[in-house]
């Protein structure tokens, strides 16, 4: 098989979403949602990283648009077309665990092997990425030819846009109804959000050291929109489906979300809050295509 061309591929020390290939080596030069930046890809002691595999230059090659895109269309926009959060909300810290608002955009692919999404506040600034990690050649030569790969483990981790590991999520294989483990950088376990039922408005438990902290509940039969509460039932954070674009809709399966956060709860439940839009599109939006959703 020839050298793999010179282009932007999936990063693969997790650390970027692309990096490039300059027809021979990994190269130091990174990108993410558009935005150049440098990281050197091998530090000392660490394996040499491999070549992009043919099926990586086929994720990459199918790309569609920046999903960095029109971030204040999705928090104000009315309708389909955003979350309507209207005038000033505040800032946080820049980070996922204090920002009131949070856009989740899917990176959309024609066909797509591997889930990415950029995580950005209020005002297009990302501040997180997430990237599927530990898929063999085989499980995306599966997801090539079909969805069942819905029944295999599922395995994100969401970085800080210097590169460090925030969150951990685990989706066990399933059939019908999901399951979403979290867990720390260290990779201790948070807590759990898991699917209540099958049919009619989707909800998810979240709990934790075997307590019930809170709920995510659907808010029609197609469970698009979502309400998260406390155990108390009072909504603390609400997610919201946002339009993708024409191109987008029509010819991938990228999802986007705002995520407003109306206070922030002690932890682990802030924590399990910021997965919550993750999990839910892992868990349902992931599995159109096959049984249980």
């Amino acid at each position: 098989m020839s050298e793999p061309s010179p282009n932007w591929y999936p990063d693969p020390t997790g650390r970027a979403e692309l990096r490039y290939w300059d027809g021979e080596l990994w190269t130091d030069h990174i990108s993410n949602a558009g935005v150049s930046g440098s990281d050197p890809v091998n530090a000392p002691g660490t394996s040499p990283t491999p070549k992009p595999g043919k099926l990586d230059r086929i994720d990459s090659a199918l790309t569609v648009g920046n999903e960095g895109k029109n971030i204040a269309d999705q928090v104000s926009g009315t309708g389909y077309r955003g979350a309507g959060i209207q005038g000033a909300v505040g800032g946080g810290g820049g980070s996922i665990f204090n920002e009131p608002v949070l856009v989740v955009n899917q990176k959309a692919k024609l066909i797509e092997l591997n889930n990415q999404y950029s995580i950005f506040d209020q005002n297009g600034q990302q501040i997180a990425s997430v990237e599927q990690v530990g898929q063999s050649a085989f499980r995306k030569l599966i997801r090539l030819l079909g969805s069942i790969d819905q029944f295999f483990v599922t395995k994100l981790e969401v970085h800080d846009a210097g590169g460090r590991l925030l969150l951990g999520l685990t989706r066990p294989g399933k059939i019908f109804k999901s399951k979403v483990i979290v867990s720390d950088a260290s990779g201790n376990e948070i807590g759990r959000i898991v699917q209540q039922n099958v049919f009619g408005k989707i909800n998810f438990a979240i709990e934790s050291g075997g307590m019930t902290l809170g709920a995510i509940k659907g808010e029609n039969w197609r469970a698009w929109n979502f309400r998260i509460e406390d155990a108390s039932g009072t909504e603390i954070a609400r997610v919201t489906k946002t339009f993708e674009g024409i191109a987008k809709t029509m010819f991938t399966t990228a999802d986007n979300y705002v995520v407003q956060v109306h206070h922030r709860p002690a932890e682990p439940l802030n924590s399990l809050v910021v997965a919550c839009a993750l999990s839910i599109d892992t868990a349902l939006k992931q599995d159109a295509r096959g049984f249980g959703a």
